[in-house]
């Protein structure tokens, strides 16, 4: 087997019966294509997540971004004391 690469750990095949076969024995089927160094390699499984658990542009784990907080409000006037009244 030639392989070209690794990208997220999945080898990347200089040909389509490598990728299926790898596919085969990985719980997934089909192929799809990357480009690396100028020349067409192939990976297993249809589709890139499929095969690495990864988005297709990314070589980390996809992780949701924590919620961010939101700033509250500020009632602030500008001035220091606040109003009061007839003491």
């Amino acid at each position: 087997m030639a392989i070209l690469t690794t990208i997220g750990g999945v080898p990347l095949f200089t040909t389509v019966q490598e990728a299926l076969s790898w596919a085969a024995g990985n719980n997934c089927t089909g192929y799809h294509t990357h480009n690396h160094q100028g020349q067409t390699g192939f990976m297993g499984c249809s589709g890139h997540l499929q095969a690495t658990g990864l988005p297709a542009n990314s070589n980390a784990p996809a992780q949701a971004s924590p919620p961010q907080a939101s700033p509250s409000p500020s009632s602030s006037s500008g001035g220091g004391g606040g109003g009061g009244g007839g003491y």
